[in-house]
């Protein structure tokens, strides 16, 4: 029930899905009488859906604090109950991100050796795709934990990208090593002196991203929100320059349809529902959050995202890794936040 167009995109998204992945079962959980119509419209994905019914959801403004005390019977929270208890592999929410994170850091707790979730993605770059995080869960980080981020997110790269040796940057206002906050300093030594099972490239600066310089950019929560909302925010504006000039005049009109179907590949490489779906990683359990105003083709990307880390068995991996290369071995900064 969450998201800016639920139930809706919700239902033409699994439909989408079912198409994609015919094996996989859904579990829908929101009110009945909403979702009930809309199933009628879709009879193949009706045979591979169970309904919960509850009249009880989060709403986009509810605080993280509220939804936790008085949301027990919501859609969220009886969603992540089901993965918690093993009925469900995963779970994907177009709802409020801070509820979601809340909800699920507490009912699925952490993996062994993590101390914070972190949000990972999947985004494009010259030389085809990076991970990035955190985009927004831990708004403050520690040295320790953006270390953390780096072991989460080569495990992600590797599962998901299929790169047996992933590339790590830590992202920096330079490249310099003197250069930074005291914090990503930290981070970059804490690096340096762990043997860990990837490699740790250094800083990397904003220009990076675009170019695919790592395979895995390391960031807190405050900036990376900050610049996966920029990227969103650029590839849209230049997305309607483009629109702009090609309608301005006969002569643009006539070039465009002689290059419609070189654009067409272009907005398919750079469209955003495309990468939609980030993944809560470091919980014991799958959550994917959906961005909230998405259509059905990026919702159905987010659950392509879900099954993807089931599949892969990404927290199994993640486990075995911090058995071999643990927390245990990575030296403590002594910053606090």
């Amino acid at each position: 029930m969450g998201g800016d167009h639920a139930p809706e995109i919700v239902i033409e998204g699994a439909a989408q899905a079912r198409e994609r992945f015919p094996d996989i079962h859904f579990l829908l959980f929101g009110d009945e009488g909403r979702i009930e119509p809309l199933l009628a419209q879709h009879p193949r994905l009706a045979e591979a859906v169970t309904v919960r019914h509850t009249s009880e959801f989060v709403s986009s403004e509810e605080r993280p604090a509220v939804a936790l005390r008085h949301g027990r019977n919501s859609s969220m929270q009886l969603a992540i109950n089901a993965v918690s208890e093993g009925e469900a592999a995963g779970v994907v929410s177009a709802g409020n991100t801070g509820a979601l994170m809340a909800m699920a850091k507490v009912t699925l707790k952490m993996l062994p050796g993590i101390d914070r979730p972190a949000i990972v993605a999947p985004c494009p770059t010259r030389v085809g795709e990076s991970a990035m995080l955190d985009l927004g869960a831990n708004v403050e980080c520690n040295a320790d934990n953006l270390v953390q981020f780096g072991m989460l997110g080569a495990a992600f790269a590797r599962t998901v990208f299929g790169i047996e040796q992933p590339t790590v940057g830590l992202l920096n206002v330079g490249a310099e090593e003197a250069k930074g906050r005291d914090t990503v300093r930290q981070a970059a030594a804490l690096f340096r002196e762990t043997k860990l099972p990837f490699k740790f490239h250094g800083f990397v600066e904003g220009d990076d991203i675009g170019a695919g310089t790592v395979d895995v950019f390391v960031v807190d929560g405050f900036t990376g929100n900050i610049v996966l909302k920029a990227v969103e925010g650029t590839v849209r504006l230049y997305s309607e320059y483009l629109r702009q000039t090609f309608r301005s005049s006969w002569v643009s009109r006539l070039a465009y349809m002689l290059s419609s179907r070189a654009f067409r590949k272009m907005r398919a490489r750079i469209d955003p529902r495309r990468y939609n779906g980030a993944t809560f990683i470091g919980l014991n359990g799958i959550v994917v959050k959906s961005h909230g105003g998405t259509d059905a083709f990026g919702f159905a990307n987010a659950i392509g995202v879900a099954v993807d880390m089931v599949a892969n068995d990404i927290n199994d991996f993640i486990i075995r890794e911090l058995a071999d290369y643990g927390e245990q071995q990575i030296p403590k900064s002594q910053a606090t936040i």
